[in-house]
């Protein structure tokens, strides 16, 4: 395989698989899903989904242990709620630190476990959906470009100069993700990134927040249905 695309199921991600499927084709693209102790299942659900409308081989990871003494308040036995607010307001009472919502060090580690992987599979490339509005005001550190720049090139010495890491939007915002995924025809609504596992998209939390705008700057509205 030519390239492992790490996989969540929502936005973002699947955009990454549908650009690593038009450049090297289904059969040489293999998709990563990893669960980590979050509340719901409906990214996990959406990733086998968009994965079987792309026809890629897709895999799946548990390290839900790793996780399992942080409050971050997406996952399991966290004590704090979801904040149902635009991530600048939560930024206000950060002091500059993550939001709550941040795993500690997620992307760190999944690409870390996603090198070892691909590798096995003799893949050369790892795909991973970071982009700049997730990084602006330290919100997610781990999607920063000065992160993408040290651990790209830490997994590219650590394999041997074998496996590269592609970000293809860690300089572009979420306006410019869905553009992207509209022009190589992503079937966003098969995605899921809402933080809470309703039935439908709560329409709050800051990531369906962030989506929705980004459709709405686009001049489109988001095909997954909300509760608001």
């Amino acid at each position: 395989m030519k390239a492992l695309v790490l996989f969540s199921g929502g936005l973002d991600s699947s955009v990454c698989l549908g650009l690593a499927v038009k450049k090297y084709g289904p059969e040489e693209v293999l998709a990563l899903s990893i669960y980590y102790g979050q509340k719901h299942k409906k990214e996990m659900e959406a990733s086998e989904k968009v994965a079987d409308h792309y026809g890629v081989k897709r895999i799946t990871l548990d390290l839900g242990e790793i996780f399992k003494d942080s409050n971050c308040t997406l996952l399991e036995g966290a004590e704090e709620d979801i904040p149902h607010e635009e991530y600048a307001e939560q930024l206000k009472k950060t002091n500059g630190k993550p939001v709550n919502t941040y795993v500690p060090y997620r992307n760190g580690l999944f690409l870390s476990s996603a090198a070892s992987i691909a590798l096995s599979h003799g893949c050369s490339e790892i795909y991973y959906g970071a982009h700049a509005d997730d990084a602006a005001g330290n919100a997610y550190p781990d999607t920063s470009i000065e992160f993408n720049k040290a651990i790209s090139e830490a997994i590219y010495i650590g394999s041997g100069n074998e496996l590269r890491i592609v970000a293809p939007f860690i300089d572009k915002t979420k306006a410019q993700v869905v553009k992207m995924g509209t022009e190589i025809g992503v079937p966003f609504e098969l995605t899921w990134s809402c933080y809470e596992g309703h039935d439908k998209a709560c329409g709050l939390c800051g990531t369906c927040r962030d989506r929705m705008e980004a459709f709405r700057l686009n001049g489109l509205t988001d095909p997954v249905e909300y509760e608001r």
